[in-house]
């Protein structure tokens, strides 16, 4: 099984959904935005990919940029930024056993199958 957290309103997303679909895969999707991953959720699924947690953020997004952007942050602040923001929160992450990785391009999932 496959798990995906996923953002229905992004395009990234929906194609790596469709993409393992088409591959036959049992997925369970996670709506990380209206079901937010706990601290220890979200620390393990940063293991997983072997990132650090300031590579999973959006730094795009208004909220960093406004809140976070200017200020050297430890990976714990980090993590409880993305914890309160979850938008912030780089998508879409599909995790198999044990690995995982983020679907951009949404081909990359395809690395875990």
């Amino acid at each position: 099984m496959t798990t995906l957290y996923h953002n229905p309103r992004c395009s990234k997303s929906r194609q790596t959904l469709h993409l393992l679909e088409e591959k036959g895969e049992t997925i369970e999707v996670i709506k990380y935005l209206e079901n937010p991953p706990s601290t220890q959720e979200l620390k393990q699924v940063i293991s997983l990919l072997g990132i650090t947690p300031k590579e999973l953020v959006r730094t795009q997004e208004a909220v960093w940029k406004e809140t976070y952007k200017d200020k050297v942050l430890t990976d714990q602040e980090i993590i409880a930024a993305m914890i309160k923001h979850p938008i912030l929160i780089e998508r879409p992450i599909a995790i198999n056993g044990t690995r995982a990785a983020i679907g951009r391009p949404p081909e990359k999932v395809l690395d875990i199958l």
